[in-house]
């Protein structure tokens, strides 16, 4: 077998690897320039429209200045040691008044940066894109516009409501509510906004309902017209308003409606009752808590959020490399030497194949190894790199892994086995099979240590709101959480994926009240939806 001469990122591999071929990197998704500003749209809110480009400009950035409405969430993308800005405006509260912020964009550009400037929906809807790209072309600046799915168009389909029908309308006119408050004059003629055909969609205007429905009204706007107001659209905290042009001011009065939120005008408001296809998923409006590492975090939320969940991420821990890496690196170097290779977390299979590859040129380097998986999870990832599993438990736990084990090899007694686990690992595994004989060598892939870092903000969010749900996938999440000292509301309900996390939260004297028969992701979501439909 032909070892991998390590490239320049693997110099620092604490252990001999035989010269042979390198691995060919690939080209750069984004271009290289002394300094460049990517005004970029972030999308209404929901995660899956943020789009790949804008992504791309968030991993890239050097520096990311973000508005109020952008998702949080999308900051966990930044690279780390890139510098985090707040540049966001509500009603009454700029962090940062307009010219500064130009200046500021500006003044990391010359220095070489690549800033990523994150907005709310598109950057050139009503979201002062334009006047940025203009001061930034004025000092010479090069700029990159990324277009984003803005709320006027998104917000409404969310709601059950098409900004066009043929049915209904051949003309959209799309308005702000909210001018630059330095005019003199008003640039909204109301008379024409009144009088156009069709659909009417008005951003930022919430606080002004009163006045702007009045101003309609009195220049010819029927006060039966239908309107819909939809607040936080796209999201699993999304909330509908809907009434007329006559009645909807009231009844944000009356509700204490606020911003932000989109305001549909017209006769498509009235197809809701047909179209809403979001508000009526299982889990709309359930607020959860998603515990996991950043880099695992999103297939948990994003299987929620399917459901119509409004969740967020707190991770509690990050996986790190083992403290003797030199010792497990001379093990997967010699991992084709065993008969039974065991991966107790996908965290395990990652290091080790991400280690492997760094080795051998070929998967088949593995040998006649036979591969054994804890669940569906670690098998997954496993097939991730091309591989078949040989054996996987029924039960996603390590006395059943053992002892299912046992009687799938017959007689396991001077048999070659590697255990990929991580510092923390319980022992018992260890201990089953060297009382069954078996000749067992443990390599340590991982250790878990606190996340120190809050980027997302989910844990001021925790403590403010609370959450419907906070779940748990594994003990170690349940102890970092712990030292947070955060306390968790009486009414908020705890999942945990399987026995040895649910046995973690007595240790600390809490309760799962939600646990899945199937010990993995898709287990978790389905219980925490089927806990939901009772």
């Amino acid at each position: 077998m032909d070892a991998i001469h390590p490239g320049a990122d693997d110099a620092q591999l604490p252990f001999a690897i035989r010269p042979g071929p390198r691995f060919i990197a690939l080209p750069m998704l984004l271009p290289v320039t002394p300094g460049i500003c990517y005004l970029v749209g972030a999308g209404p809110g929901d995660l899956g429209l943020v789009t790949l480009r804008a992504k791309e400009c968030i991993e890239a950035a050097d520096v990311v200045a973000y508005d109020y409405l952008v998702n949080k969430q999308v900051l966990a993308w930044m690279k780390p040691g890139a510098e985090l800005l707040y540049v966001g405006k509500q009603a009454a509260n700029h962090a940062l008044p307009q010219e500064e912020i130009n200046q500021l964009l500006i003044r990391k550009v010359l220095e070489g940066k690549v800033v990523t400037r994150l907005k709310g929906g598109d950057p050139y809807v009503f979201g002062r894109g334009g006047e940025e790209a203009q001061e930034l072309h004025a000092a010479g600046c090069p700029f990159e516009v990324v277009p984003g799915i803005s709320s006027t168009i998104a917000g409404p389909a969310y709601a059950g409501i098409p900004v066009t029908h043929r049915d209904f309308n051949t003309q959209l006119t799309i308005f702000t509510g909210h001018e630059d408050p330095t005019k003199e004059v008003s640039s909204l003629d109301f008379a024409k906004i009144a009088q156009a055909d069709g659909v009417k969609v008005m951003l930022m205007g919430v606080g002004r309902m009163g006045e702007l429905t009045g101003k309609l009204m009195e220049h010819g706007a029927a006060a039966d017209t239908p309107v819909a107001l939809i607040r936080w659209a796209t999201t699993g905290r999304q909330q509908t308003l809907t009434g007329t042009l006559g009645t909807i001011a009231a009844l944000v009065e009356a509700q204490g409606f606020k911003a932000p939120a989109v305001c549909v005008i017209g006769g498509t408001v009235g197809l809701r009752p047909e179209l809403n296809w979001f508000e009526r998923r299982p889990l709309f409006g359930k607020r959860i808590v998603v515990t996991r590492t950043r880099a695992q975090a999103g297939v948990l939320s994003q299987g929620l959020r399917a459901l119509g969940a409004d969740t967020y991420e707190l991770p509690t821990i990050r996986i790190e490399k083992p403290h003797d890496l030199m010792g497990f690196g001379e093990m997967v170097q010699e991992c084709h030497k065993y008969e039974w290779i065991i991966f107790t977390s996908p965290n395990g299979v990652e290091a080790f194949f991400n280690l492997f590859f760094k080795l051998y040129k070929d998967a088949r380097d593995i040998g006649a190894v036979k591969l054994v998986a804890i669940g569906p999870g670690t098998a997954k990832k496993i097939a991730e790199y091309h591989l078949s599993v040989d054996f996987i438990p029924e039960k996603s736990v390590a006395e059943s892994l053992v002892e299912e084990f046992i009687e799938h090899a017959g007689s396991i007694e001077n048999q070659t086995v590697l255990w990929v686990r991580g510092e923390s690992a319980r022992d018992v595994v260890a201990q089953k099979l060297m009382e069954k004989g078996a000749i067992l060598d443990e390599a340590i892939a991982y250790r878990t240590v606190p996340e120190t870092e809050d980027v997302a903000g989910g844990q001021a969010r925790f403590r403010e709101e609370g959450a419907d749900v906070l779940t748990f996938a594994s003990g170690s999440a349940v102890d970092h959480f712990m030292a947070l000292n955060i306390p968790i509301p009486p009414e908020t309900r705890i999942a945990s994926i399987g026995p040895v996390t649910t046995a973690a939260l007595k240790r600390h004297g809490l309760k799962a009240h939600i646990t899945p028969s199937s010990h993995d992701i898709p287990g978790l979501i389905k219980a925490i939806a089927a806990h939901f439909a009772k």
